[in-house]
């Protein structure tokens, strides 16, 4: 799951997606949250998450979200 949305019209800003997965989410400063560009991302794993587990988090963050305004492919 390399690309990874969140659409800043229906995120109402919990921050839950930061906290189970602050290595690819940010919260802006409109207090919205923000998927990490790739290339800002600390962990080059975390593009894919295959090998450190970032991908059962983005995966996690993308089912919890509570208004579904995560996407992922």
């Amino acid at each position: 799951m390399s690309k990874i949305k969140v659409d800043p019209v229906k995120c109402i800003g919990c921050g839950l997606c930061v906290s189970i997965a602050e290595e690819v989410f940010r919260m802006n400063d409109q207090g919205k949250s923000e998927a990490i560009p790739e290339e800002e991302r600390v962990s080059p794993c975390a593009v894919c998450g295959c090998c450190d587990g970032i991908g059962e988090k983005i995966k996690e963050a993308v089912e919890s979200c509570p208004v579904k305004a995560i996407t992922g492919e």
